[in-house]
């Protein structure tokens, strides 16, 4: 775990940097634009070009060197970072502009990715892939407590630019304890000589051969469709319900934060369930519940609980997901297949991002702030002002979840998951 652990140090502190920047532009992109699809769009350009991406990225992971790819998506997303920066000193960042940037970083940190993923089942012996992956997740996690806190109280003093040369310097400690890091590669079995379509479809094939991981990955999928939806409105919903606080955004992002790092911590010491589609089922039926109170709460008092217990599930069900797939398939060949596995959650979660925004702004919003039936019926629940439409939409995305989660149970190939692995 000494390597593994090394490159772990370095995400975590470039996380915080990276997460500090994007809190940061979503304050500006909400003063600037006060709209729930500009934000919305941000993300949404992020994903679009990992679609083709990530169509040769599984063949480049499985051909190049790795630890070669990863040092890549890093220098790419600095200089993202480093236009954003020069963009907003000079007074000419615009929202398009972070547009365009979204799509040059998240190309790139696709096949970075995907690097990283394939790299674990090397790094770590096969019965701490639940442990690594869940310090994973602390990674993630870790940065929504420290980054929202110190973004909110630097950027009235620092503003923009000043985060984003903290970033900087984050990015300058994970490049270098990566490259110090030796990561071992594995034996190539792709054939130079193999036509270029049938290393494209390599990944489908594969999975086609096993209908169990199929199920898996039709469970993800509609978990990711509904668990987007809701979260590209997460941030909105707030600001739209406290008159654009700040503080408050933080406070819910810093939550999400604790409750992470509680269920990544927990799972890193205990190791996870010895049957991991309980442990992923359970996870989902866990957020979902989590989520469908925080839809329903108006306030602080109930958002912040909520969020805390909705993100204790998120280590134990992606520590799940991410063993079950490294169990699964051989190391050479997890670069093609976890592409073909990134793709169709790529399709979902696109999908829910660009419909969160217009459904939110066109639909329910202002439905409910009209005198519909659908008002007077919801609005008991949600209330009627700003932000209440919204919270409709995402407390239907969280009911979704947790009605995933159970029906996961009943699912005849699951079933037979459920008693082998």
């Amino acid at each position: 775990m000494r390597t593994f652990t090394l490159i772990w140090f370095g995400q975590l502190v470039s996380a915080i940097g990276s997460r500090m920047t994007f809190f940061a532009l979503t304050l500006w992109a909400w003063e600037a634009t006060g709209s729930a699809t500009a934000l919305a769009l941000v993300g949404l350009f992020f994903q679009l070009p990992q679609i083709p991406t990530t169509l040769f990225a599984g063949i480049i992971v499985d051909r190049f060197n790795r630890k070669t790819l990863m040092l890549l998506g890093d220098a790419t997303t600095a200089i993202a970072t480093l236009i954003i920066g020069g963009l907003y000193l000079t007074q000419q960042l615009a929202i398009w502009h972070l547009y365009l940037v979204a799509m040059l970083a998240g190309g790139f940190s696709q096949i970075q990715s995907l690097a990283y993923q394939a790299s674990l089942s090397l790094l770590v012996p096969q019965q701490q892939y639940t442990r690594a992956a869940s310090m994973g997740a602390i990674v993630h996690y870790g940065s929504q407590i420290f980054a929202p806190a110190l973004a909110g109280m630097l950027y009235p003093v620092i503003q923009l630019s000043g985060i984003v040369s903290i970033d900087l310097v984050t990015f300058a400690i994970a490049f270098i304890t990566l490259l110090l890091a030796p990561m071992p590669q594995p034996s190539p079995t792709q054939s130079p000589s193999e036509h270029w379509t049938r290393q494209l479809t390599f990944g489908w094939r594969h999975l086609w051969q096993q209908p169990q991981l199929k199920a898996l990955l039709l469970f993800t999928l509609l978990f990711v469709f509904a668990h987007d939806l809701g979260s590209a409105l997460y941030q909105p919903m707030i600001l739209a319900r406290t008159g654009g606080s700040a503080q408050a955004l933080a406070s819910v992002s810093a939550a999400a934060g604790v409750g992470g790092v509680v269920g990544a911590v927990i799972v890193s010491l205990w190791g996870g369930p010895k049957r991991r589609v309980v442990g992923l089922l359970a996870g989902y039926m866990g957020a979902g519940l989590s989520k469908l109170v925080f839809g329903l709460g108006r306030s602080l008092p109930v958002w912040v609980p909520a969020q805390v217990c909705s993100s204790l599930n998120f280590p134990l069900l992606g520590s799940c997901r991410s063993a079950l797939w490294m169990a699964q398939v051989a190391p050479d060949i997890q670069g093609r297949v976890f592409a073909a596995n990134s793709l169709v959650t790529q399709v979902a979660s696109i999908l829910a991002t660009g419909l969160a925004g217009p459904l939110a702004d066109r639909l329910f919003e202002p439905a409910m702030m009209s005198n519909s039936g659908l008002a007077n019926w919801l609005s008991p629940l949600f209330g009627s002002g700003a932000g209440a439409g919204m919270a409709v939409l995402y407390t239907a995305c969280s009911a979704a979840l947790l009605l995933l989660g159970i029906s996961g149970f009943f699912v005849p190939s699951l079933r037979a998951k459920v008693k082998q692995l």
